[in-house]
């Protein structure tokens, strides 16, 4: 059961959901946002950006890919202290149900949890 836990990628609460990995990267959307606060349209933006990898390596993404990257980089942008949470949750759980997976890369300590330990009872003890 274990070595379900450390595969990072498959954890919904992270983001993940298994799948197709994105092709718009953290570079491809920090482009967006700048070149998008200059007043350029996402339209012509688009057509600068690279896929680096993948299935369509070297080719533009579409537009709704672009659009939905931006979204999710705005939802996260908003709600910074759910991401937060999620995070400390995800990594207290691999605590409890794992403990040879070590510590977690990172956020709050998570030593001083107990089994039935609630994410609020965690978050009082930081």
């Amino acid at each position: 059961m274990c070595w379900i836990l450390r595969q990072d990628y498959r954890d919904p609460r992270k983001g993940n959901h298994g799948g197709r990995p994105a092709v718009i990267t953290d570079d491809m959307i920090h482009t967006v946002l700048r070149r998008r606060a200059t007043g350029e349209p996402v339209e012509k933006i688009r057509k600068d950006l690279i896929i680096p990898t993948g299935k369509r390596k070297g080719h533009n993404p579409s537009l709704a890919s672009v659009y939905r990257a931006l979204a999710e980089h705005e939802k996260t942008q908003r709600h910074p202290e759910a991401v937060e949470q999620a995070h400390f949750e995800y990594a207290a759980l691999r605590q409890d149900l794992c403990p040879e997976a070590g510590p977690p890369a990172s956020g709050p300590e998570t030593s001083s949890t107990t089994p039935g330990s609630t994410a609020a009872d965690l978050m009082r003890k930081s």
